[in-house]
């Protein structure tokens, strides 16, 4: 099949252990590429309104896009999505590595989990054969373990994606791991992977990966790999990894310290990408075919920890588990991300939780009692360390932690919510919208929650890195609202949902026009495919997944910041006295959802959207929903 796509996905019953191969919905494929895109046409049809995120009914789909495993530059990428444990919406997780590339390369271009196994169990892909092995042994295991003992009872060399005991253990921010230090780690699917008792998934194979004018498409790719290597891009990320942004948004005041009190940390340069690089730093790692590495291969050197090897941490990770906590111990950090990884856990939200449990404490929400007389202080660089196998394991006040930001305020009380940094349950990153304003609405837009990489609008605002995938990135100046530049945020979310999409990495986004990714597309697939068809896939796909989240409870009133966000001004620090004012992001959201054409008051794509967008089949659905919902 000369199209980039292998043709078939598995369907893996877990109830039952049938395994069935189907050819892929090519219908859907027209309409939402692969990745991310159709792996959410899929879930919808699926997935009952109102499923227990971690019962039987919410399928578990892996899929890989048109480019991944190709000899595009960072084509690694493979999207997993269900609906989440962590926000009860629409939940998307994302990873580089090799592990896609080789999925695809065992035959398939996805793999769909439904129903729950009677005992643990692993997925072993080898070209094309597919089989259920017993994971009982492996239970309990962490993921480094899971792989060593996959491996040597495998018949040739496999990659493998698997979770820990973070997600047996069901926490709600658990991740899928591969390569051993890569994850899918945000929305919680480790534990959606747990609850269907899927310890692993290992692939392998030599099926090629066909393409429809491979000439251009190399070409295309040659020249595509000759701008990045010519680019400051590279020579950053190489030099220093992500953690290279740790100056840039504390210097602007938006560096998340002590769950979020202040935006900028006294101590950066015990955790900025020098300290990493002097103090922890091996060597640079890359995905599969990416000509940047910008992956940290460490060592811990020096201390308690010293031998412990690994990856990471990343700029997120150095952020939530450091400044975040009151920490500037990069050796803590280090290790604390290395079993972050080693148990499956999303460090965004692990570093967050623990961040907000220590303000709990400080405020005297949280006691000696229940913490079974545990100190939860600020800058207690050991405690934050133990805390991590505590939440995976859900020990002691680990299990409370386990739950997440969200529902430890609902079970605390006392108002204690104003303090916790989540929106729809999902842990924000380390950027404060109180330094950059447009990047709150980004949160509160963001099809899965508080997050960032579904718009990356920080790379205008704290980065001053224009994104060449849009016609315009520019934001004027952060501190000021601009309603009209919440079409910057649209375009940048619509052209960053194609690379979930495709199976691309985002940062290439910064490189690349829309006009160099369509080559690429239109190459490998042999589609007439144009830059509007770039643009109106990634719009179709965004209203999906809103229309999704929407028929799970979704309206404009869950699109709110925390209360920290919108009531206390920056304390001290280059965004001294700033905020964003509930009413300056109801004007911002007012804009957006015009220039979207949602529903102003429901916050929903119009019918007429829908039609324009081919998902007139939604439309009953969706809004039969939303009036239900307003009763």
């Amino acid at each position: 099949m000369d199209n980039a796509f292998m043709g078939n996905i598995l369907r893996v019953n877990l109830t039952t252990g049938e395994i069935l191969a189907e050819e892929l919905r090519w219908d859907w494929v027209d309409h939402f590429i692969g990745g991310a895109g159709l792996a959410t046409r899929y879930l919808y049809d699926e997935l009952p309104q109102g499923a227990d995120p971690l019962g039987a009914e919410n399928p578990l789909i892996f899929m890989t896009g048109p480019l991944t495993g190709t000899a595009s530059a960072s084509a690694s990428r493979y999207s997993v999505v269900a609906k989440s444990p962590q926000t009860g919406i629409w939940g998307q997780a994302n990873s580089g590595g090799s592990f896609g590339p080789e999925l695809k390369r065992s035959g398939y271009d996805g793999i769909i989990f439904s129903g729950i196994s009677p005992y643990p169990v692993y997925l072993q892909i080898i070209d094309g054969t597919a089989e259920l092995h017993d994971a009982q042994p492996l239970w309990g295991k962490t993921v480094p373990e899971t792989e060593e003992i996959i491996q040597e009872a495998a018949p040739q060399k496999v990659t493998i994606a698997s979770i820990g005991p973070a997600g047996e253990n069901l926490v709600r921010y658990a991740a899928i791991m591969n390569n051993k230090h890569r994850a899918a780690g945000r929305c919680g699917l480790g534990a959606v992977m747990g609850s269907k008792k899927l310890k692993a998934i290992a692939c392998a194979g030599k099926q090629p990966i066909r393409l429809a004018d491979e000439r251009a498409f190399r070409e295309i790719a040659r020249h595509q790999v000759e701008l990045v290597n010519e680019s400051i891009l590279k020579v950053g990320f190489d030099a220093f990894g992500t953690n290279m942004l740790s100056d840039m948004v504390n210097v602007r005041g938006g560096y998340p310290t002590m769950n979020w009190q202040r935006g900028d940390f006294e101590q950066i340069d015990e955790v900025n990408a020098q300290a990493l690089t002097d103090k922890v730093f091996v060597e640079g790692v890359s995905c599969f075919a990416c000509p940047i590495a910008c992956g940290r291969g460490t060592e811990i050197k020096t201390g308690k920890w010293r031998g412990n090897k690994g990856e990471g941490p990343e700029y997120e990770t150095t952020n939530t588990l450091g400044a975040m906590c009151g920490i500037a111990d990069m050796e803590a950090i280090t290790m604390a991300n290395y079993k972050c990884n080693e148990y499956g856990l999303d460090t965004i939200s692990t570093g967050s939780t623990i961040a907000f449990a220590m303000e709990c404490y400080q405020r005297g929400a949280l006691n000696l009692e229940q913490t079974g007389g545990l100190a939860l202080n600020f800058g207690d660089a050991d405690l934050m360390v133990e805390m991590v196998e505590m939440i995976a394991l859900r020990e002691g006040v680990g299990d409370l932690l386990a739950e997440g930001t969200r529902v430890m305020a609902e079970r605390i009380g006392e108002g204690i919510d104003h303090y916790a940094m989540q929106v729809k349950g999902l842990e924000l990153p380390s950027y404060d919208p109180r330094a950059a304003k447009i990047t709150g609405l980004g949160y509160v837009t963001a099809n899965r929650g508080g997050d960032h990489m579904t718009g990356y609008i920080q790379g205008p605002t704290f980065l001053d890195a224009p994104f060449l995938i849009v016609e315009e990135s520019s934001i004027r100046d952060p501190f000021t609202a601009n309603p009209e530049e919440a079409q910057v945020l649209i375009d940048m979310e619509d052209a960053l949902t194609v690379f979930d999409a495709i199976g691309g990495c985002k940062f290439m986004g910064i490189l690349l026009t829309a006009e160099d990714i369509v080559g690429l597309i239109s190459s490998a697939t042999g589609w007439d495919f144009s830059v509007a068809d770039f643009r109106l896939s990634g719009e179709r796909i965004y209203n999906l997944a809103r229309v999704l989240s929407a028929r799970e409870g979704v309206s404009r009133s869950a699109d709110i910041l925390p209360a920290r966000l919108t009531q206390d001004p920056l304390p001290a620090g280059p965004a001294e006295g700033m905020l964003i004012e509930s009413e300056t992001l109801e004007e911002l959201k007012d804009a957006y959802y015009e220039k979207r054409d949602w529903d102003p008051v429901l916050g929903i794509p119009s019918a007429n959207k829908l039609r324009q967008l081919a998902l007139d089949d939604l439309i009953i659905d969706v809004w039969s929903s939303a009036e239900q919902q307003s009763l």
